[in-house]
């Protein structure tokens, strides 16, 4: 079995992939007006100043700029597989997915983070980490010393819809595993439960090495395993699947 959608977008995608957009825009325009959405709706790590509990939810639906690729594949994919669990699940329950994993991948990300930031500061004594993070503060580091580090944990936020939709992924994986999705690069078909599983493990590969630090790896994994863990449930407790 191919998987050969149809075009037509049910309401919960349709109106996500609307609020991502607007969100987009805002963030272009209100930039240009000196406003930095980021460092309001941006997911900031629990210790910096600029961290606020509600960016849990919002920075889901924030996206990197000027660029359009961060948001035009987090938007198709939620397109092309979103559309057919909501169709399977319904509106209420999609939306429940959709958030649940985009939350529970903040809460991987943050957590993941609070770890690499532990094993950061370990060595370093009480007085110096307290002016390193003075610092961090105004957006400055010491280069060469873990004050760098400690600047990016506190001054850089997450931003994006990627963990939920890799809840998506996972959860298409799952509802229908031998149907064939066809590549891209290669332009080759491959069943879906085998693109989710070997897209999992690239992930961890990239999480774990390091490879494309700038990329939040965990947040991604995070999103599979709140979906993994949601469907699991789901099937538990119903008569029927969905």
């Amino acid at each position: 079995m191919n998987y050969r959608p149809a075009l037509n977008m049910p309401p919960v995608v349709k109106n996500l992939i609307l609020a991502n957009v607007l969100f987009f825009i805002a963030t272009i325009v209100l930039k240009q007006a000196g406003t930095d959405l980021y460092s309001i709706l941006g997911l900031y790590f629990p210790l910096s100043e600029k961290f606020r509990l509600y960016q849990i939810f919002t920075y889901m639906f924030m996206h990197s700029t000027p660029g359009f690729g961060h948001i035009f594949f987090n938007m198709f994919a939620l397109y092309m597989f979103g559309r057919v669990l909501e169709g399977v699940w319904g509106a209420k329950r999609f939306l429940t997915f959709y958030l649940v994993t985009g939350v529970g991948a903040a809460l991987i990300q943050l957590l993941v983070t609070y770890v690499e930031y532990k094993v950061a500061v370990a060595h370093v004594a009480p007085d110096q980490l307290a002016y390193f993070k003075e610092i961090a503060a105004q957006g400055k580091y010491i280069p060469g010393t873990v004050s760098e580090k400690i600047t990016t944990f506190m001054n850089t936020p997450t931003v994006g819809a990627s963990g939920a939709v890799f809840g998506i992924l996972l959860g298409f994986g799952m509802l229908f595993p031998n149907t064939e999705l066809m590549l891209l690069f290669p332009p080759i078909p491959i069943k879906a439960k085998y693109f989710v599983i070997g897209y999992g493990a690239l992930e961890l590969f990239f999480g774990v090495s390091g490879i494309q630090g700038s990329v939040a790896h965990f947040a991604h994994l995070g999103g599979m395993l709140f979906g993994y863990f949601m469907i699991k449930y789901w099937n538990k407790h119903s008569n029927r699947f969905y």
